[in-house]
């Protein structure tokens, strides 16, 4: 048995509890990973995983085997890469986790130019708006918005995700336009849920003092595109993210407002499981992220190389 092989059957088993998934995460069959888990077992002389109908446990000499694996294994496939990117190459598999809209607008065409770069490697994408577990996900790397909570996961801050003020001139033009904070609470207000859960919004003016004022509509979603089609619908006024409104004020079909007062702005990080060995595939892909999101990324329009921000 290839013991690389057996290791690393091993650890995706203990990570996700189940010989399917560890399975169909290798796109092998069950009986396969069984028979390599239990060969490696017989290799060692002990006993890895507690099996039962609820599924699987590390025992304890499992449990510190299944560290040991973990290091040598993102050793392993560090030495690989660092020796194939020396030659230009990149292979394996890199599984990226980012959230549906941020991830629909702007990192999918930030990986599909990645991948044309590293045509050996393949790409796993997955949009969830909640955040995943990324060692039990089997996640290399997470786009993620907001503050971090402190945790054991590693890091690497990316940039900036601003905030605006948006509404159809239509609208505008039917209500007026609001010159301070508080004059929003006389417009319809159409709320992303998800950002703004308390229906408050927050602005540091022109004179860096910051404003809090309760706005209320009669809309509210949890998804940035209803939100959208609702302002450019006439309806009313939203604070949407800068990326995700761009397209709609190059052309027209928006404008911004309260352009004196600023919405707070999201800080976006790369996260990822192991704070002190990144392998390199994940290394990469964080060095060319950092690169797009330097300076105003959102004001970007769509550029040679495929990039788009829409």
């Amino acid at each position: 048995m290839d013991r690389i092989t057996g290791m690393q059957l091993f650890v995706r088993a203990a990570e996700t509890g189940s010989l399917s998934k560890a399975a169909r995460d290798a796109n092998l069959t069950q009986p396969t990973v069984t028979k390599q888990v239990a060969a490696l077992e017989r290799q060692l002389g002990v006993r890895l995983l507690n099996r039962n109908t609820r599924g699987l446990s590390l025992t304890e000499i499992g449990a510190l085997y299944y560290e040991k694996c973990k290091r040598l294994l993102e050793q392993f496939d560090e030495a690989e890469n660092v020796a194939r990117e020396r030659q230009g190459e990149m292979r394996g598999t890199l599984r990226i986790a980012t959230s549906v809209a941020f991830g629909r607008r702007v990192v999918t065409p930030l990986v599909l130019e990645f991948m044309q770069r590293h045509p050996l490697l393949r790409i796993d994408l997955s949009f969830e708006d909640n955040f995943v577990d990324l060692v039990a996900g089997g996640v290399d790397l997470a786009i993620r918005m907001g503050r971090l909570a402190d945790s054991s996961l590693g890091a690497r801050y990316l940039g900036t995700n601003p905030w605006v003020m948006i509404a159809t001139p239509l609208y505008l033009k039917r209500n007026g336009a609001p010159r301070t904070p508080a004059d929003l609470t006389r417009h319809n207000l159409l709320i992303y849920s998800t950002v703004l859960g308390d229906d408050r919004l927050h602005f540091v003016g022109p004179d860096t003092k910051a404003q809090t004022v309760a706005v209320r509509g009669n809309l509210r979603s949890n998804n940035l595109s209803t939100i959208l089609a609702a302002v450019r619908a006439h309806m009313g006024l939203a604070a949407l993210p800068h990326y995700v409104a761009a397209t709609s004020i190059a052309e027209g079909h928006v404008v911004t407002t309260l352009a004196d007062f600023v919405l707070p702005a999201q800080e976006i990080h790369a996260v990822y499981p192991a704070p002190r060995q990144v392998p390199a595939k994940v290394d990469a892909f964080i060095a060319y992220l950092r690169d797009f999101f330097l300076g105003e990324w959102w004001r970007r329009k769509v550029e040679k190389k495929g990039r788009a921000v829409k």
